[in-house]
């Protein structure tokens, strides 16, 4: 054992045999998470970066080498021990050859499985010190630099690669640092006008009158200091594809103009009156909540409508935890090879514990600065831990790992306090989306019918 608690996820379908040796591993120090079947183990493999895996290779359903599979494919550094009977060595056999750090046959010692244990993790002890074992994301799980592998992302690389295939405005909405324009771009380069050119304009960076000029270009004198014609990112995007980036803070003045642009595939010049034919596709994003502009009257409702023809939405870092690991190996790959010589370096478990439970108000972008510090940091260390990461991460508790509750003795009002969590994960689901019950509801897993009926029922407390 190490100086460091150790999680520990065990699979075992025999209920008395998982619990005992559950207990006793806890005796000894171990943080357990019991996993009834390989289904079950799954699902906690998504949510937690455990340090060893103990699994049976018999299982109902789901079996032990997929779940070893699993475990290595997300985690790398992951001790995976496998537990058989005596009629089936060679399937452990198989089983170390897909990665398994050791086996141990049924029926086994406490004191064997402890001495497996400690080699095991012994071993990744000194292997981490040599050097770090990459592996290589699949393709499956990126869409031209959008790197996922969880349930929202799948949606999204979907419905992604069926918006490529059309001709419509897109609106791309979602949290700062969520990716949108990277969305924009994936679109783009897996649609038809891949050939020609992906022009990305922030309107939010431009005081009104250059973002016009930006947008639909000048002739000369048409302000001070335009000393000759110039094409705007409109025309520039010609064939292509312009995206355009915090499109709510579009002045109005400008929104006419954009509309005519959707509408009639024309637009002229700043100072000039010659029309300009263009063939362009707009792809809109924005972290606001355009719907509620219109009706506050901050945003015209028939560009809303030209624009979200067809909505994408990228989730929160908070919804996709469980891609957390990916992220942070692509990002560590990528940033240390920008030298021209990749240093191989490896994240502790640990470390990935407390980057799986921080609440990410920036996301990806603020993720990928924080490998970006950890690795500047650590220098020419081949490991990053805990004590890399800045201060909010590394001292913020870590999220999966299930927590001891103490009951009173006089009891709890079980009821109640399941009625407050509910408010609360309503209330929450509703901030976060800016009212919308639709989205909501979605979030919480509830048909939207469901939740507007138990928004009803809320009461004060």
């Amino acid at each position: 054992m190490t100086d460091r608690e150790t999680h520990l996820l065990i699979v075992e379908d025999e209920a008395p045999l998982r619990q005992a040796t559950a207990e006793r591993l806890a005796e000894h120090g171990y943080l357990v998470v019991e996993a009834e079947s390989g289904e079950v183990a799954i699902e906690q493999l998504a949510k937690f970066a455990f340090d060893v895996v103990l699994t049976d290779l018999r299982l109902p359903g789901i079996d032990g080498t997929a779940v070893l599979e699993a475990a290595l494919e997300r985690y790398p550094e992951i001790v995976c021990i496998v537990v058989t009977g005596f009629g089936t060595v060679k399937d452990a056999v198989d089983a170390i050859k897909r990665g398994a750090a050791e086996f141990i046959t049924k029926p086994f010692q406490f004191d064997q499985l402890l001495h497996v244990l400690s080699s095991a993790l012994e071993q990744r002890r000194l292997r981490s010190e040599n050097a770090y074992l990459r592996s290589q994301l699949e393709e499956r799980y990126r869409f031209d630099g959008l790197v996922g592998q969880s349930a929202p992302m799948r949606e999204l690389f979907e419905l992604l690669e069926t918006v490529a295939g059309a001709s419509s405005t897109v609106l791309i909405t979602g949290e700062t640092g969520t990716g949108k324009e990277l969305a924009a771009r994936a679109i783009h380069h897996n649609s038809d006008r891949r050939a020609h050119r992906f022009v990305a304009l922030n309107c939010g960076a431009l005081p009104e009158t250059l973002l016009e000029a930006e947008l639909f270009g000048h002739i000369r004198g048409a302000y001070t200091g335009a000393v000759s014609n110039r094409a705007g990112r409109l025309e520039a995007a010609d064939r292509g594809t312009v995206f355009l980036d915090e499109v709510g803070t579009m002045p109005p003045s400008l929104q006419v103009k954009l509309l005519r642009v959707l509408q009639e595939r024309e637009l002229e010049r700043l100072g000039d009156t010659r029309t300009i034919r263009i063939d362009v596709r707009v792809i809109a994003a924005t972290n606001a909540n355009l719907a509620q502009m219109v009706t506050d009257g901050q945003f015209r409702e028939d560009l809303f409508y030209r624009l979200n023809v067809i909505p994408v939405r990228l989730p929160s870092l908070r919804e996709r935890r469980d891609d957390i690991p990916l992220l942070v190996q692509h990002f560590v790959e990528r940033l240390t090879g920008q030298d021209g010589g990749r240093r191989d370096v490896r994240v502790t478990q640990e470390a990935m514990r407390q980057l799986m439970g921080f609440s990410w108000p920036g996301n990806i972008r603020q993720l990928e600065n924080v490998v970006e510090r950890a690795l500047a940091l650590g220098r020419d260390r081949t490991q990053l831990d805990v004590a890399d990461l800045p201060p909010e991460i590394r001292e913020g508790p870590s999220v999966g790992q299930p927590q001891p509750v103490e009951i009173p003795e006089e009891g709890v009002d079980l009821p109640g306090h399941i009625a407050a969590l509910e408010r609360r994960f309503i209330q929450q689901a509703l901030a976060e989306t800016d009212g919308n019950k639709q989205q909501a509801a979605e979030r919480l897993g509830l048909k939207r019918t469901t939740l507007v009926e138990k928004v009803k029922r809320l009461r004060p407390q």
